[in-house]
């Protein structure tokens, strides 16, 4: 292969590098949602529940906690987590 050649190889791999990067951040985001969503169900479980009526009980107590925030507290702090799916079960 000639320099000229090598050069427009480059050039491609760089612009190709970059729309596969742009598309998976996308991605990203569906991955953490999924993890989040197993971990919670996970720890909900545990609790004798299941996570569509956990979920909707948070609605109807109007707790405004996003999936990652009671993802990280059923990982890191189960006495917490376990506290607010009681409040929820009442």
């Amino acid at each position: 292969m000639t320099g000229g050649t090598l050069y427009k190889v480059a050039k491609e791999s760089i612009l190709h590098a970059g729309q596969y990067s742009f598309d998976h951040r996308r991605d990203r985001a569906g991955d953490f949602r999924r993890l989040w969503i197993s971990r919670i169900n996970a720890a909900v479980r545990g609790e004798d529940m299941t996570y569509s009526s956990f979920m909707s009980g948070l609605r109807r107590k109007k707790v405004q906690l996003n999936r990652q925030v009671l993802a990280e507290l059923a990982v890191n702090f189960p006495a917490t987590f376990s506290e607010i799916v009681k409040s929820i079960k009442d």
